[in-house]
């Protein structure tokens, strides 16, 4: 698959984060009914998994989810370097290093937030993943890592990384904090210092800065615009998908859309379809849609719904019409 051809060029204004069980292309595709603008990154794949698994099923995508990011872990540069070649090749907008990830796993392989410790050898990994490909090479990291937590830490550290030329840093609002919390304590528990990623942006004026960590709304996305170049929602993106579907309004002064949510839905048939008849279970898919009437009246019927039945082996297309068929 090449890179398609659009009229929006690749714009980090709006991001929706790469989300481990989350993130996949029934996700992204679901997501990019809502909004044409919103860049969308994978779920992290490692370069071991690309280099040694199964690529082709790792890497397929629809066009249709384009722009489209991809995140890799790994700490080798020539890994990082040979997988970034395959990401490319099969058509992504650009390739994201994670280094910001907490979780024990990812510990276990020396990649993620760890190499913040490290930032000679993240600079040898972008460099190698750079001089590989030509789409954009980029960063996710912490505002600090276990006891690096200062302005000039994260200074030295962006310093480091941008010396090879990156450009574009997505910076988690708070720091990481390796032992003793779970990925999702890590989320939550770590203050958020968002004034530290705006003081990157001031130190840093020529980069791309953009903020991620507890934005919950789109007025808050927004207001922060006025100190970085984009924003990354995550949770909440992900379990309020409706919220997407101001983001090319708020963000990009396109037309408001007139849509409702069960529009959507019904736009998104042809592709639970196509799916089913390739043989992707019902609730790979009808998974993403748990939060799309959040709040609404019958939304707990739907989700209900979806959560009991979607399950089932060999459910049908009938199980989504019938929740539709709740909140119709």
């Amino acid at each position: 698959m090449s890179v398609i051809n659009d009229k929006f060029a690749l714009c980090r204004r709006f991001c929706v984060a790469p989300m481990m069980d989350c993130t996949d292309r029934h996700e992204r595709a679901f997501l990019r009914q809502f909004s044409r603008r919103a860049l969308l990154y994978t779920e992290m794949l490692s370069t071991a998994a690309l280099l040694r698994g199964d690529a082709a099923r790792l890497l397929r995508f629809s066009s249709r989810e384009q722009p489209v990011a991809l995140q890799l872990g790994g700490n080798a540069p020539d890994d990082l370097a040979a997988a970034a070649v395959l990401v490319e090749r099969a058509g992504y907008r650009e390739v994201n290093l994670n280094v910001g990830c907490p979780s024990d796993r990812v510990q276990g392989g020396n990649f993620g937030a760890c190499l913040m410790k490290e930032p000679g050898r993240v600079a040898a990994c972008v460099a190698a993943m750079s001089a590989a490909v030509d789409i954009p090479v980029t960063v996710k990291c912490r505002i600090g890592v276990d006891g690096r937590d200062s302005d000039s830490e994260l200074f030295d550290f962006i310093a480091t990384i941008a010396g090879t030329g990156c450009r574009t840093f997505i910076v988690h609002a708070r720091i990481a904090i390796l032992k003793g919390l779970t990925p999702k304590q890590n989320r939550e528990i770590p203050p958020l210092n968002r004034e530290r990623v705006f003081r990157v942006k001031q130190a840093f004026p020529e980069l791309e800065i953009i903020i991620n960590g507890g934005i919950d709304s789109l007025a808050m996305a927004a207001d922060l615009l006025g100190n970085t170049d984009g924003v990354m929602l995550g949770r909440e993106a992900y379990g309020n998908p409706w919220l997407l579907s101001k983001v090319d309004e708020v963000f990009f002064g396109e037309p408001p859309r007139t849509k409702t949510r069960l529009e959507y839905l019904g736009g998104f048939l042809p592709y639970v379809e196509r799916e089913l008849r390739l043989g992707t279970p019902l609730h790979h898919m009808t998974r993403h849609m748990l939060g799309l009437y959040k709040g609404q009246p019958g939304g707990k019927r739907f989700r209900r719904h979806l959560s009991t039945h979607g399950n089932r082996r060999g459910a049908s297309l009938d199980v989504l019409l019938d929740a539709m068929a709740i909140v119709a």
